[in-house]
């Protein structure tokens, strides 16, 4: 029988850092971009989980996709409906659910800003990666996300 792996704590602890540490480098750039005089990263966050699926979804679904409690969702959703970019609508299958899409606008907002913050994702990751290990870190970063030892 095969003997699990130890895990090297101190090891896995530095990775973490690591990783912690890029992801605010990140976002501390991505926050000074131009892209977000007309909505917050937050708000586009919440425009970016509804385009992605493309038909309406329940708030606990849009929840899974952001970084956000389910108050500050609410609040977040109750804005964006007010400003004309989200749809609410009840949900035909459970009358106490209410499903979220974008709205015309919403959806013309979520693709302007997308596009700009696109290619400022990619300026900032391909000027300090290449090819292969933007594979690797895509790769790398899916296996954090699914668990799956062997991807």
């Amino acid at each position: 029988m095969e003997q699990p792996t130890r895990i090297d704590v101190r090891l896995a602890n530095e990775a973490w850092e690591s990783v912690m540490s890029a992801h605010a480098a990140l976002m501390h750039t991505f926050a000074a971009e131009h892209m977000w005089s007309e909505i917050s990263m937050r708000e586009y966050d919440v425009l970016y989980t509804l385009s992605k699926r493309g038909e309406p979804m329940r708030m606990c679904d849009v929840q899974g996709g952001v970084l956000l409690s389910q108050p500050a969702l609410s609040r977040m959703v109750e804005r964006l409906a007010v400003r004309g970019l989200i749809a609410r609508e009840p949900d035909p299958q459970d009358g106490r659910a209410v499903l979220l899409s974008l709205t015309p606008e919403g959806e013309r907002l979520q693709q302007q800003v997308g596009r700009a913050h696109a290619k400022s994702v990619a300026r900032q990751l391909g000027s300090a990666l290449t090819a292969p290990e933007l594979n690797d870190l895509r790769r790398l970063a899916g296996k954090l996300v699914t668990g799956d030892a062997a991807a």
